[in-house]
């Protein structure tokens, strides 16, 4: 009785199942090292040991491999960072420190967030993937953070502000830690590094004190 055959076929299946996932990986990193215009898919199909019409089975075009890479690198941990700040229990300003590191750890201290240089580089080259991006990414970010600053606000931790400016206010420095990690951070002595949780940190306690609600001063 031959007992190889089914192990054999165990093994292929295994392997094509995870198939899409060793091509999301490949392209992740090309689209990383070299930017979107730059990576071909005959090099995401040899990184990943396959050929190029493999791939094609399951991306038909480096379009629709760029989307599937910002959905299961992006997409996915906004998605679930949005239910957590749903049910967090805490003050607004604890909030915001917990989401930004959150953030942080969840993307920005991966390989992922070179995605965000890539698009910032390329974005008027291919308007299509940006407004991709844009739809599936940034707006997602957006409704999150503001309806952090708006419940901050209806509670009385936060004054009224305009909210649309405040919520570049809160991911700007966030952006700013992406683009230094992917460009002039690894070329930069020790004694230059920024350490990201204490950047992030220092970041939430000066919007929650620039966002608290103004005092009354005591009459002379």
């Amino acid at each position: 009785m031959n007992t190889t055959e089914p192990i054999a076929t165990t093994k292929r299946e295994r392997r094509k199942q995870d198939r899409p996932g060793e091509l999301l990986e490949a392209a992740l990193d090309l689209f990383v090292e070299k930017g979107y215009a730059a990576t071909r898919v005959e090099e995401v199909a040899a990184r990943a040991g396959v050929s190029k019409g493999t791939l094609f089975l399951y991306f038909p075009s480096k379009d629709d491999l760029f989307k599937a890479v910002v959905r299961a690198c992006i997409v996915e941990p906004v998605t679930q960072g949005a239910s957590e700040v749903a049910n967090f229990r805490g003050t607004c300003s604890e909030l915001l420190e917990w989401m930004m590191l959150q953030w942080w750890h969840r993307y920005g201290a991966t390989k992922a967030s070179g995605i965000s240089k890539l698009v910032m580089s390329e974005a008027s080259n291919f308007p299509e993937l940006a407004q991709f991006y844009r739809t599936e990414v940034i707006e997602p970010g957006h409704d999150m953070v503001r309806s952090i600053l708006l419940k901050g606000v209806h509670q009385g931790e936060f004054r009224a502000m305009n909210v649309e400016l405040t919520l570049h206010s809160v991911l700007a420095p966030l952006l700013f830690l992406v683009m230094w990690k992917h460009s002039m951070g690894p070329c930069c002595p020790r004694q230059e590094q920024i350490d990201p949780e204490a950047f992030i940190s220092q970041h939430a306690q000066l919007l929650a004190r620039g966002l608290a609600p103004f005092q009354t001063l005591p009459a002379p």
